[in-house]
């Protein structure tokens, strides 16, 4: 369980000339360690997975280490390959509504995302050339710290590290192919993450009380509380450990709010040139240009 101390409060997941590191904000900006110097720490999920003061601990290592220029790195997924990534489909009353669906469901509907559709704060996320309809979605992340198993509501923050933003980004026709939701929100380079990683006890229980945003090219598309999720932090952990066991490092996103392109009129779709942000307060700003992917040669016209 998570112990009163003080932990601190921003990692950055990044890398330089190819090679991994983790930094930590301090009073003078980023300093870091680079996975191959002797005293770097591990990455966030070893962190995790050590448990006990290993946060805290690498915190002070990091702090220690070499000054970090955020312009001058490349931004990793907070945690790059998690175990799990459950994904919290219609999780706001407005998003559902908006979404054609009469009735809120009353059991979060969840589905899965896979590492290979993780991309950092930065890296472009990817329009495939099979589809134009890319859509945006600013969501919530919330990191597990401790395995959890058959957790009740009122215990299930307990086991969460920390928190992060996503941009679960969805290509709409594939989605709908069939009843459930795994190919249009597993395209490769969708699923941006980041750019940091705030420790829980840094934050409200829950991320209560803070605002979530969506920016298109300088527009607002959607403004929402935390508050307004229909299951909360704690209960969305709690009803997935009923159904299995969460570990260190596995990533719950949330659930987005109203304003999806999908359901706008006309439809807006991300296109390339575009830049998506995602805003939440105290956990800073998620930033994704976005690009047509090239199609790959075939022998034919190679």
């Amino acid at each position: 369980m998570q112990e009163e101390q003080e932990i601190p409060m921003k990692f950055l997941a990044y890398a330089q000339n190819g090679t991994e590191g983790l930094a930590i904000e301090t009073d003078n900006g980023f300093r870091g360690l680079l996975s191959t110097d002797k005293k770097y720490p591990g990455s966030l999920l070893d962190l995790l997975k050590q448990g006990g003061t290993a946060l805290e601990d690498a915190g002070k290592t990091l702090a220690g280490g070499q000054p970090v220029d955020e312009d001058q790195v490349t931004y990793l997924p907070p945690v790059s390959d998690p175990e799990k990534i459950v994904c919290v489909g219609l999780n706001y009353h407005d998003h559902t509504a908006e979404s054609g669906f009469a009735e809120q469901p009353d059991y979060p509907t969840l589905f899965g995302r896979f590492n290979s559709s993780l991309i950092g704060h930065g890296a472009p996320i990817m329009r495939p050339d099979c589809s134009d309809q890319l859509d945006y979605e600013g969501e919530l992340v919330a990191i597990i710290g401790h395995e959890a198993r058959d957790v009740s509501e009122a215990e299930a923050l307990e086991y969460v590290a920390g928190y992060s933003i996503f941009n679960d980004g969805s290509i709409r026709d594939y989605q709908f192919k069939a009843p459930q939701w795994t190919p249009g929100k597993n395209f490769d380079d969708t699923g941006a993450f980041g750019p940091y990683f705030i420790p829980a006890d840094a934050l409200p229980d829950g991320c209560l009380g803070l605002k979530l945003k969506t920016v298109l090219n300088g527009k607002v598309v959607q403004e929402a509380m935390i508050d307004q999720m229909v299951f909360s932090v704690a209960q969305i952990v709690s009803i997935c450990s009923q159904f299995m066991t969460l570990k260190p490092g596995d990533v719950i996103v949330t659930g987005t709010p109203s304003g999806v392109g999908l359901a706008r009129k006309p439809q807006r779709w991300m296109k390339d040139g575009d830049v998506c942000e995602v805003e939440i307060d105290q956990l800073g700003k998620l930033s994704n240009p976005i690009k047509d992917r090239v199609p790959a040669k075939t022998t034919e016209n190679a």
